[in-house]
């Protein structure tokens, strides 16, 4: 089928959106941690359905203990430690501005590959780190509501903190997941190998401080936000990430991931919509120049 790949990213761009929706209303109804904890789980659940589906079993069959090692490494870092930052940025700033501050992982992606696998920066990738840059500063520095330019005091530097944060943890374990992932290992074998990672480090932490039983009982008071972490759970490891591999299988995987990369376009109308949240030229602006910084990188980088 023609376009079937892009097609396929397109799709994967759009669940990403509902994700980040779904789980920043259910933050804001249970806490950022509750969903974390909650979500790893579905997704669990989700992926290893999708595994059995198109590979045939539940989990990952004879995997060499070294995979293994940067796999879970990779799941804590960026699924335990990075999403749960990126969700209380949900909280506090917004999916539109919080998936915004994501679409830096690609930069910091290079930077940590420059830093630490000695990958050399060309010109036009430096190129593609700054104009990125730029378009997110600019997006953070928006005018406020009232017309006037927002003083570094009036911005919410926490919720950009943890977006950063975020942004830095997925692209730790993007560095990690490499390794794991080398050679002919199935993708969705390791996802699911860094889901279950993350999931284990995640709940040792949840029993051994004793809010096991306060995770369910906010979640029980609160039945909207399960269904909003389900939806999220859905979007995200089931159909985006099946979306996703079928995007790279049938399409450049440069093509695949700039389009991938979209969702703080499509979030620019559920922010103002949904959340009630001033979108202006300068915003919708500073987000075509990041992006275009993120298309420099992943296509001609």
């Amino acid at each position: 089928m023609p376009l079937l790949g892009e097609l396929a990213a397109l799709g994967t761009a759009v669940c990403w959106s509902f994700t980040s929706t779904f789980f920043t209303l259910a933050g804001r109804m249970v806490g950022s941690a509750v969903v974390n904890r909650i979500r790893l789980l579905l997704a669990i659940l989700f992926l290893s359905l999708t595994h059995w589906l198109l590979l045939g079993t539940w989990f990952p069959q004879q995997v060499a203990p070294e995979r293994w090692f940067w796999l879970s490494l990779s799941g804590v870092i960026g699924l335990s430690i990075g999403d749960a930052l990126l969700f209380q940025a949900f909280v506090l700033i917004g999916p539109r501005l919080s998936m915004l501050l994501m679409s830096l992982v690609p930069v910091i992606s290079t930077l940590l590959a420059w830093l630490f696998l000695h990958e050399i920066l060309t010109p036009l990738q430096l190129l593609a780190v700054f104009v990125t840059v730029v378009g997110v500063a600019w997006v953070i520095l928006d005018r406020s509501p009232q017309g006037g330019q927002q003083t570094p005091s009036q911005l919410n530097w926490t919720g950009i903190l943890f977006g950063l944060g975020g942004a830095l943890g997925q692209a730790m374990g993007l560095i990690a997941a490499k390794k794991g992932l080398s050679g002919d290992f199935s993708p969705l074998s390791g996802t699911l190998i860094r889901m279950v990672a993350a999931a284990a480090a995640l709940w040792l932490v949840t029993i051994a401080t004793s809010k096991t039983r306060t995770t369910f009982r906010q979640l029980a008071s609160t039945p909207q936000s399960f269904i909003h972490i389900l939806g999220g759970s859905f979007f995200g490891p089931f159909l985006g990430v099946t979306l996703s591999l079928m995007a790279v299988q049938a399409t450049a995987v440069g093509i695949a991931s700039t389009i991938i990369a979209l969702p703080p376009i499509f979030l620019l109308p559920v922010g103002y919509f949904v959340f009630g949240e001033r979108v202006s030229w300068r915003a919708v602006g500073g987000t075509v120049i990041a992006l275009a910084g993120v298309a420099i990188l992943l296509l001609w980088g």
